[in-house]
């Protein structure tokens, strides 16, 4: 069965994995008979700490400086290195990345979400979840001198759109 063949089950989940060939081996799915079209996904992590270290965050007290605007700029250098951070990945022309952060004092946590958007032969939702992944550990090395028991959850993909697949959105 050829990759483009493949289609997501309306769980958003394929009944063969397109990075195993016939003989159980990694490879790189082909795009090259793919048409380019514009491609976006969005995705997020969660960073839960005490409420002081979130205090310090958000007044800007970390000894090592802008915890926010630190991640910001990790999850942008994060989208754009994605390739070179997981194997299969293909090397794409990357449109806009945007890494929104938030505070939120209710539940203890920096709410970190990015949004990729591309025109290319396949998606950008590993280079959205790695900024997201990226941005948060940010988060952590900036905080760990105040905290050691940061904990990182919640690193999903909320909406992709574009490609022969279409729009999926997480419910």
């Amino acid at each position: 069965m050829d990759t483009e063949d493949r289609r997501p089950n309306a769980t958003g989940t394929v009944t063969e994995l397109t990075h195993i060939d016939h003989q159980g081996q990694a490879r790189m799915v082909d795009v090259g008979g793919k048409e380019a079209t514009r491609r976006e996904a969005i995705a997020e992590a969660i960073v839960t700490m005490s409420p002081e270290t979130l205090r310090l965050v958000s007044e800007g007290q970390m000894k090592k400086g802008d915890v926010l605007g630190a991640a910001r700029l990790a999850g942008i250098m994060a989208a754009k290195k994605t390739p070179e951070l997981i194997p299969l990945c293909h090397p794409l022309p990357i449109d806009a990345v945007q890494v929104d952060v938030a505070v939120d004092k209710d539940t203890s946590s920096i709410i970190i979400k990015t949004t990729v958007s591309t025109t290319a032969r396949t998606g950008v939702e590993m280079e959205a979840m790695a900024a997201a992944a990226v941005a948060a550990l940010t988060v952590y090395d900036m905080c760990k001198a105040a905290e050691k028991g940061i904990t990182i959850k919640g690193i999903r993909l909320i909406r992709k759109s574009g490609g022969k697949s279409g729009l999926w959105q997480k419910s």
